[in-house]
């Protein structure tokens, strides 16, 4: 039911999701893989961007399959551009996150928690497996959908979860005028993408607002915001700077996220998050 990263190397990733091992480009890996080039050759499918983007053997892999990993159910689909609807990078973010809210509920106070760039759901999941009220966000309709589907696998689908598919600038100045506010924010912008009615979205040019936006909306006894990003050449330490410089007060934590296996682990986006 889980997640594995088998091996990696020569730009590539051979990964296993459940029961169903892929391969996919990695740019990351640039050492020599580990495993024999037979073993690679055992992949149910495997996808490249050589000319354009292409999936082989996608007719072994079944329109949808459910995995299970950091105790979180995820429903999985290979889609067009390579992915699958997890970013198992984020594992450990995923535990931290339920970790958390799990022991602001224990002290009796239930955490709000507000996720942007949300895509399928990990983190709003782990927010509310903890017993957090969550806020999800994203631009795209069909990624909400699947979110919810997710939030159903887990039990979840009488959770408070507000399902929100909008420009997140937009909708976080509305939040603002409303005088809402969370305890918690997560965040893991694209470096570039669309908002819902065609909005641009660059990260070298937009970070600094969005952050400024997530501030605002932080209650007065706020207990994180976790920013991680897959935008090449962002390092922990520049992660680190443009929070601290929101956040003086703040604890940071910063790291690469990982794919991990039982082998060389695949460095995969940096995190940092400011705990208050």
């Amino acid at each position: 039911m889980d997640y594995e990263l088998v091996d990696s190397g020569d730009g590539r990733k051979l990964e296993r999701f459940g029961k169903y091992l892929l391969a996919r480009p990695c740019s990351q890996a640039l050492w020599s893989p580990q495993l024999p080039q037979s073993e690679w050759l055992r992949a149910d499918a495997s996808f490249d961007r050589e000319e354009g983007n292409r999936w082989h053997g996608r007719g072994n892999l079944p329109k949808e399959w459910r995995i299970e990993t950091a105790g979180i159910k995820f429903n999985l689909s290979g889609t067009d551009f390579g992915h699958l609807g997890i970013f198992p990078e984020q594992r450990a973010q995923w535990r931290w996150i339920r970790e958390i809210c799990a022991a602001s509920v224990a002290r009796g106070q239930t955490p709000r928690i507000l996720n942007l760039f949300a895509y399928s759901g990990g983190s709003t999941l782990a927010a509310a497996l903890g017993g957090a009220e969550v806020c999800h966000l994203d631009a795209s309709k069909g990624m909400v959908e699947w979110a919810r589907g997710n939030a159903k696998a887990n039990n979840l689908e009488n959770h408070p979860i507000r399902w929100i598919v909008d420009d997140a600038h937009k909708f976080m100045r509305r939040e603002i005028r409303r005088q809402r506010q969370y305890e918690g924010i997560i965040l893991d912008p694209p470096t570039f993408g669309r908002g819902a009615n065609g909005e641009m979205y660059k990260i070298e040019r937009d970070l600094k607002e969005t952050l400024e936006l997530v501030k605002s909306l932080l209650a007065p006894k706020p207990l994180f915001v976790l920013f991680s990003s897959h935008t090449a050449g962002l390092s922990p330490i520049a992660a680190e700077n443009i929070l601290s410089r929101l956040f003086p007060k703040a604890k940071l934590v910063s790291g690469e996220m990982l794919l991990e296996g039982k082998r060389l682990a695949c460095p995969s986006g940096v995190f940092c998050r400011a705990e208050f």
